[in-house]
């Protein structure tokens, strides 16, 4: 390999430079054989690799356009799988025809805006694993009741199930990141309706989460209504 790509700041980059843990995070989809990988954020590829050698079905979404010429260079066979854009602007209905599953070492500055994408298209994706901040990782598999329980927890687990896997350590990054990072894994539960009116249900969360202080009750005073039909 020909040249390191210099992970940038201002797009949240930390390479993860230990292959075991690499090996382990390609590991969370090895019942997804069939079933095509999109990989969000490859930066140089130490994940992509453990993906490709598994036989998956794999596309990556990168940003950095240093990165993209890296991948380009070094892994040939993902040649027309390789897409210069941003995660969060893509129409993942255009990419995939049927179901697929979600995978990354994702960028720190926008790991909960991932998985709200990643909610989007709920139905289509039945796994979505990968490395973020070991608080985010604990927020998400929180319990009802606990004090990390909040909006993502709420959301998220209506539809999937969320293990938490395993603490990794600042070390094992270039550069280190200055908090701890965590591997989870999200596999679809079998919810397919909520029973109620869902943007009404996100709306209501939204606001409860954020107005800890206040009582239900008072929340109840807040003016939340459906949206008016016509």
């Amino acid at each position: 390999m020909s040249y390191i790509v210099r992970p940038k700041k201002s797009l949240g980059q930390h390479f993860l430079i230990d292959l075991n843990i690499a090996q382990a995070i390609a590991d969370t989809l090895d019942n997804y054989k069939n079933t095509p990988i999109l990989e969000v954020g490859p930066g140089m590829g130490v994940l992509t690799q453990y993906l490709l050698s598994k036989g998956h079905d794999l596309t990556v979404v990168e940003l950095d356009h240093e990165s993209i010429e890296y991948l380009q260079e070094n892994f040939p066979e993902l040649k027309g799988h390789i897409l210069e854009e941003d995660f969060l602007k893509l129409d993942l209905s255009k990419l995939f025809s049927g179901n697929f599953c979600v995978i990354g070492n994702y960028p720190y500055n926008i790991s909960s805006q991932i998985f709200f994408k990643v909610l989007e298209y709920k139905d289509h994706i039945p796994c979505c694993s990968g490395m973020i901040q070991k608080e985010v990782a604990e927020r998400m598999a929180a319990p009802p009741g606990s004090k990390t329980y909040g909006i993502l927890s709420v959301l998220l687990q209506a539809w999937y199930e969320i293990e938490y896997l395993f603490t990794v350590p600042e070390h094992v990054f270039n550069p280190p990141p200055k908090v701890k990072s965590a591997v989870i894994k999200m596999t679809r539960n079998q919810v397919r309706q909520l029973g109620c009116n869902e943007p009404l249900f996100k709306r209501i969360v939204k606001t409860a989460f954020n107005q800890r202080r206040k009582t239900m009750r008072n929340l109840s005073l807040i003016h939340i209504s459906e949206p008016t039909r016509h």
